[in-house]
């Protein structure tokens, strides 16, 4: 490395971890005196920071261990194809972005033919959850981790893997986020009588919602046999409006589909509570301040692997508040019954609501940063180079 140029090699594998990698590549490029040079794999965000994919990282993006194992051949392919060419670059740094399954082994493979080329790894693995031992294993070829969720440091430390630091969440500085959340501050408390808003977000992923939608349909019935008219939102991505207007298109009472990201928002600042599947968006609706509950159904491979699930939650704000602020329902107990019940007590002013507002303002404080995620996870990435490379600035 240069005083005049930086390269860096950064791989991501599913979206949320390009709009990661891109603002960490946009804040480098702030706080580094001289150009960034990219090469990896990554989506929109990367490439209008510069970087030309390898390839579509779509290909990537797969769920649960049954669609792992159908396209273990192509990831197996790809890894080694990415790895090959980071190697051949000998960049000046390697960034890591989540996806584990396939950045943490382009990585492992990297680090064997270039043994002192940094690597930092943005997104602690879930080593909490389950596999504790991939934490110590992790020593061998990531050398920083950089932590979106606030209790990872000390789990790492404990499970002596390599040194971590929570730099900060992007949810918590997400402008349509925060903009959802000074709306919802500044509207009047609705009279009970008032027609009420629930939010049906049955997730991104067309295995996940044809597994939870009828059930929110479910939930969607009993709600209205028991308290009359009541408004439905379903926020969902264009390519995904086709399929689940065919999933509700028999039901008595339809949800308003909306897509787009201004909608989307716009329904969040507006709903009373909402029914969502488990991931990041439990974590949204969290942190705008929506009451809500979990839901998640599993593959068959995983129900059979529970006894190895180490972590007592599931819910992002459960975790990170160390306690139990969201209610969760997965595989048998999911319940269209059990959902509509609660929406009704989230929906109006009641003690549950109020908890959960309580324990929304304890998680919104927990993960609170001096500085904005980006920001900080470029000071670490430089003085990670610092450390492994000294004299090169």
């Amino acid at each position: 490395m240069s005083e005049a140029s930086l390269k860096v090699a950064i791989i991501v594998g599913e979206v949320s971890g390009d709009l990661l990698g891109a603002d960490l590549i946009a804040a480098l490029k702030r706080q580094f005196p001289g150009s960034v040079e990219l090469i990896g794999v990554g989506g929109e965000g990367l490439e209008a920071q510069g970087l030309r994919s390898l390839f579509d990282f779509s290909e990537l993006q797969v769920m649960g261990i049954t669609q792992v194992l159908s396209k273990l051949p192509r990831l197996v392919r790809r890894i080694g194809e990415t790895a090959t060419t980071i190697i051949a670059a000998k960049p000046d740094v390697l960034i890591i972005v989540d996806s584990p399954d396939f950045t943490h082994r382009v990585a492992k493979r990297v680090r064997t033919a270039l043994p002192d080329l940094p690597v930092v790894n943005y997104v602690c693995p879930s080593v909490w959850a389950w596999k504790e031992y991939r934490a110590q294993r992790m020593r061998a070829y990531v050398d920083q981790v950089l932590a979106v969720l606030p209790f990872e440091p000390e789990v790492m430390r404990k499970l002596g893997g390599p040194p971590t630091t929570y730099v900060g969440h992007r949810l918590t500085a997400d402008p349509n986020l925060l903009g959802a959340r000074r709306q919802r501050e500044q509207t009047k408390p609705r009279n009970e009588s008032d027609r009420k808003t629930v939010m049906l977000l049955p997730g991104s992923r067309s295995s996940e919602i044809m597994k939870l939608l009828p059930h929110f349909g479910d939930a969607v019935s009993e709600l209205v046999a028991r308290n009359g008219d009541v408004r439905f939102v379903l926020p969902t991505m264009p390519r995904r409006e086709s399929m689940i207007r065919d999933l509700v298109k028999d039901w008595t009472t339809k949800p308003e589909i909306v897509t787009g990201a201004e909608q989307k928002w716009q329904a969040f600042a507006e709903a009373d509570a909402a029914m969502a599947a488990s991931g990041t968006v439990v974590l949204e609706l969290a942190l705008t301040g929506v009451p809500c509950i979990s839901a998640y159904k599993t593959d068959w491979i995983i129900k059979l692997m529970t006894s190895k699930i180490k972590t007592w939650s599931a819910a992002l704000p459960n975790l990170i508040a160390d306690y139990a602020i969201v209610p969760e329902y997965i595989n048998d107990v999911v319940r269209g019954g059990s959902f509509a019940r609660w929406m009704e007590k989230l929906s109006a002013d009641t003690l549950p609501r109020r908890a959960m507002m309580e324990g929304f303002d304890v998680l919104w404080q927990r993960m609170q940063t001096e500085k904005p995620p980006g920001e900080h996870a470029a000071e670490i990435v430089l003085d990670v180079l610092q450390k492994k490379k000294p004299g090169h600035f």
